[in-house]
């Protein structure tokens, strides 16, 4: 790396000089490094075993990439690089939905997973950008200052900082993306004992931290064998520069032992009897699921499935019950509400919700779960509340886009934000339908805010949509960070898979087979009390993160150009 000129030597560089210092561009492949760099990222994620140790190489590389960069458009170019890379191969089973079930056209389906991901690459565009900026590397003077970057303290954590604040912007604007956000491949990786702590966004922050830090001791290492070589030793003959290397891979060490060891404290406690569970796989074909015939043979299906068997909870996938809740055909109804009397079995059915006027007309639809329980006549209701865009709504403007495919579904009508759980016996549960459960923050809110915190979680969901892709897998281990997140076991029933269990410390307890007809039994305990994120959920990363960039804003340059005058 080359050595920084000084003050002095700036003065003396002429005009033809400085303007080819300042036209230096990084070559087309550094680019293309770094997008095949993000494209290898997606093996970090489910369903490659321990990924998350993977995933730390490829961040510590990715970091010691954007140190080649020379100015926050570089850095820029080189994060949306990145960043396409890993979303075009992370969630190219859109197509699927797009192409196979909606019914687009090929090339227009290749092309929208193409658009999306561009979309998605801004965000991680702009973290290296403000990286660039907040580390002093984009205004360290004049123009002959454009050289590469040397990685210092306020430069990791400014890349920490803005890379959680970019994935928190991704999984906000517009509704909200957070698939693929970096702390998901660490369920089983170094970092997921922060997941109580900070949330997901927060193993996000960690583990580039530690990237950063990782680069900084290495590069400062290189720099030292260089200089010993050149025989630049200090008075006592010692290497210059040890506590440049010993520091900073010392704290990268410290973190991820505090990471490997945080999962020793038990943030919540056991609460009420454990329950028996049934968590019902249908394997209904989404190109069935809303025709005639294929309609009665779902509800004949898990009408036998429901009754099959008693266990305190019985959960079917989302919609599995294709058909407006009034319009519940009578023999289904009556059996179900029947054995649940009988067995003392509490069940959770997904069909469609919505209100009928004096005149006969249907509105409102929602995407809902109903719940029946034994010994009353009351029926619990869940409407979904974040829902899918160009699936439950069709956003101002995409209309024509919507009308490309074929797909049944259209607007729905938003249920409350926070809404009353689900008692099972004395256990209150948590549901959730389809993806809300990739929005961390809003569990733990609903936990919050609730007058009887939940002490189990229940996702609902149809995952037929994708195909048996990686999506499926992907899905599973986002629910697996919910776990870690609350402390509290979440339970899966899909039409197709990943159907599973997962205990209070995100570990897989049971799981049916993919694209198979069954029923999960499982046993689980629920829990109390609250972690960390479920008190202050994203706003601890969000403070800590903002906080370290303004002073990296602030105070980046001054130190940057501080430090390279000591060189």
């Amino acid at each position: 790396m080359a050595d920084p000129m000084t003050s002095r030597s700036r003065r003396s560089v002429s005009a033809p000089a400085a303007q080819q210092t300042l036209g230096r561009t990084l070559p087309r492949w550094h680019y293309l490094v770094a997008l095949a760099a993000g494209a290898a990222n997606t093996l970090s994620f489910a369903p490659t075993p321990h990924g998350g140790w993977l995933e730390l190489a490829i961040f510590a590389f990715f970091f010691a990439w954007l140190t080649r960069s020379t100015g926050w458009k570089s850095a820029a170019l080189t994060g949306g690089a990145f960043g396409f890379g890993n979303f075009v191969t992370g969630v190219w089973w859109l197509y699927v939905s797009m192409h196979f079930y909606g019914g687009m056209a090929a090339p227009l389906a290749g092309a929208a997973v193409v658009l999306f991901s561009l979309y998605l690459a801004i965000y991680p565009a702009l973290a290296a950008g403000v990286w660039s900026f907040c580390a002093g590397h984009a205004r360290n003077g004049t123009a002959a200052d454009d050289t590469p970057f040397s990685p210092t303290w306020h430069g990791a954590l400014a890349f920490a900082s803005a890379w959680a604040i970019g994935e928190w912007l991704r999984g906000t604007v517009f509704t909200g993306f957070p698939w693929l956000a970096s702390g998901y491949a660490q369920v089983d990786g170094p970092f997921a004992g922060f997941a109580p702590v900070a949330g997901v966004y927060g193993v996000g922050w960690m583990l580039a931290l530690v990237a950063a830090l990782i680069v900084q001791a290495l590069l400062a290492f290189l720099s030292s064998r260089k200089q010993s070589r050149a025989g630049n030793t200090g008075n006592n003959g010692a290497k210059p520069g040890v506590a440049r290397v010993v520091v900073p891979g010392a704290i990268a060490l410290a973190l991820i032992a505090a990471g490997l060891l945080l999962p020793l404290v038990q943030w919540t406690v056991p609460a009420n009897a454990p329950l028996t569970v049934r968590l019902l796989q249908g394997n209904v074909k989404q190109e069935m699921k809303f025709e005639e015939s294929g309609m009665r043979a779902a509800i004949d299906q898990f009408q036998q499935m429901i009754t099959s068997k008693p266990a305190d909870l019985i959960v079917t996938p989302e919609t599995a019950i294709p058909v407006l809740a009034q319009q519940l055909p009578a023999p289904f109804a009556s059996a179900v509400r029947n054995f649940s009397d009988s067995t003392g079995s509490a069940i959770l059915f997904g069909a469609i919700g919505g209100t009928i006027t004096p005149e006969g007309q249907v509105i409102d639809y929602t995407n809902s779960l109903f719940g029946v329980t034994p010994g009353t006549r009351d029926v619990y209701r869940y409407d979904k509340h974040h829902l899918v865009p160009f699936g439950e709504f069709v956003p101002w403007g995409f209309r024509w886009f919507v009308n490309l495919m074929s797909i049944p579904l259209g607007d729905f009508f938003r249920g409350a934000p926070v809404q009353k759980p689900f008692m099972v016996h004395n256990q209150p549960v948590a549901v959730d339908i389809c993806y809300e459960d990739i929005f961390g923050e809003e569990i733990a809110r609903t936990i919050r805010e609730s007058a009887t915190p939940a002490g189990v979680l229940v996702n609902s969901t149809n995952l037929a949509w994708f195909g048996d892709t990686i999506a499926l897998d992907q899905h599973l281990q986002i629910a697996r960070m919910r776990s870690l997140e609350t402390g509290r076991p979440m339970l899966r029933a899909t039409n197709t898979g990943m159907t599973a269990a997962i205990d209070a410390n995100g570990k897989v307890i049971g799981r049916l087979t993919p694209y198979t007809i069954g029923s999960l039994d499982v046993t689980v305990q629920g829990t109390a009390g609250s972690t960390p994120y479920i008190t202050s959920g994203n706003n601890t990363v969000l403070a800590v993160s903002l906080l370290l960039l303004a002073f990296g804003f602030a105070f980046g340059p001054g130190i940057t150009r501080r430090r390279n005058g000591k060189q």
